[in-house]
């Protein structure tokens, strides 16, 4: 249990961390232009901490939940499966959405699909090398 909590509170701060790298550089600032008339103009800081701290236990029980039915043998494999699995239904499915219903440059749709592939595999190999299910 400490380790879950140890880990849970880790990928919480590399979730903001990665976040805030991805979406705050000047980079992505010119890709996302397109959501400027829609985007806040401050951000709430202490809100957002706690969100995402909230994602990284969440999503570190989930690795456990899913431990032993997730494909490979060791737990690194096991970590990347997740990642991939997370990146599908997290950053996939949300491009393609905003793909067929908004009017964004397929540069930011490609930007949001390959950082979100980074950060979910930097959690899921966190995840893999350091949380195992008891059997």
């Amino acid at each position: 249990m400490t380790r879950y909590v140890i880990v849970s509170f880790i990928s919480g701060i590399l979730f903001g961390g990665m976040d805030a790298l991805i979406n705050a550089n000047p980079h992505a600032e010119r890709l996302y232009e397109v959501y400027k008339p829609i985007s806040k103009t401050t951000v709430n800081a202490p809100a957002g901490i706690i969100i995402d701290l909230a994602y990284g236990f969440a999503m570190a029980g989930i690795f456990l939940l899913l431990y032993r039915s997730l494909p490979g043998g060791g737990g690194l494999l096991k970590g990347m499966s997740f990642a991939l699995l997370v990146w599908f239904f997290r950053v996939v499915m949300g491009v393609a959405s905003e793909w067929m219903i908004l009017n964004v440059p397929v540069g930011a749709l490609a930007y949001t699909l390959l950082t979100g592939l980074g950060e979910m595999l930097v959690l899921g190999v966190l995840y893999g090398l350091t949380l195992r299910r008891a059997v």
